[in-house]
């Protein structure tokens, strides 16, 4: 079975952890309606992706 020789130190174990953290959420500014919405998403305002028509735009 494997043993660690020495103790990691917190300053090492926080540098292994420095890349686990969670990204933020990306958005983007619709061309078409100027509102936020993911990159890659339909936008459910307008029922658009990449100028063409998918869903029915959604009712307030």
């Amino acid at each position: 079975m494997a043993v660690p020789k020495k103790k990691t130190s917190p300053s090492r174990r926080g540098m292994r952890r420095a890349h686990d953290s969670l990204a933020s959420a990306t958005y983007i500014e619709d061309k078409d309606s100027g509102e936020l919405r993911r990159p890659h998403h339909i936008d459910l305002k307008t029922g658009k992706y990449r100028g063409r028509q998918v869903l029915e735009p959604k009712e307030d």
